[in-house]
């Protein structure tokens, strides 16, 4: 199997990435994002009944008022670690994130009929959040305090609200994992680098 080259680490990451820990925690992470995101179809199709929720539909874009009014907040912005989005802000962005995904979801679980799948999703984003703060721990060496986000209370006043949510929450959650794969990408050394090391 080949593996891809990327560009260098770049504005002095490169000192901290080198480190054979922190490429092995990318790594589990990475794999960690891809099991989430092939698994968010299978999650999809059996939590949400109304056939007019699509999972790859262009009509999500237009349920943004929908997703205000219900209550759903927008997850932090991420990027490639660069000298304006430094690695530990991609980190902190990153667990932020997930841990706003995990919430929406564990809020609409119990509401759900057929959540089992839905509850394994959310423990492979909690899986991965704790990959995201051994990165952090890595490269702050000390121990980091666990972010306290504001508890998730969406305003869900029926069946159709409960289906819009948990699907919104999918959708969104689609979108910010291609994100993470994106930094990970951007936090690995490339083959020509671990050969020159």
């Amino acid at each position: 199997m080949a593996t891809m080259t990327h560009s260098a680490p770049v504005f002095g990451v490169t000192t901290l990435v080198d480190q054979e820990q922190f490429q092995d925690l990318v790594q589990r992470s990475h794999s960690l994002i891809q099991k989430i995101l092939l698994s968010i179809s299978d999650v999809h199709s059996s939590s949400i009944h109304i056939k007019t929720l699509k999972l790859n539909s262009t009509e999500n874009r237009k349920m943004e008022i929908m997703a205000s009014n219900i209550g759903i907040p927008n997850a932090p912005v991420l990027t490639v670690v660069s000298e304006n989005f430094p690695l530990e802000t991609s980190l902190r962005h990153m667990s932020e994130g997930l841990q706003l995904h995990r919430g929406l979801l564990n809020f609409v679980l119990p509401k759900l009929n057929n959540n089992v799948k839905m509850a394994e999703l959310s423990n492979d984003i909690g899986d991965l959040d704790l990959q995201i703060h051994k990165m952090l721990k890595l490269i702050q060496n000390t121990a980091v305090p666990t972010p306290t986000l504001e508890p998730v209370v969406l305003r869900l006043s029926g069946e159709y609200d409960i289906q819009v949510a948990a699907h919104l929450t999918l959708v969104n959650l689609s979108n910010f994992g291609q994100d993470v794969v994106v930094s990970l990408h951007s936090m690995e050394l490339s083959e020509e680098e671990e050969i020159d090391s």
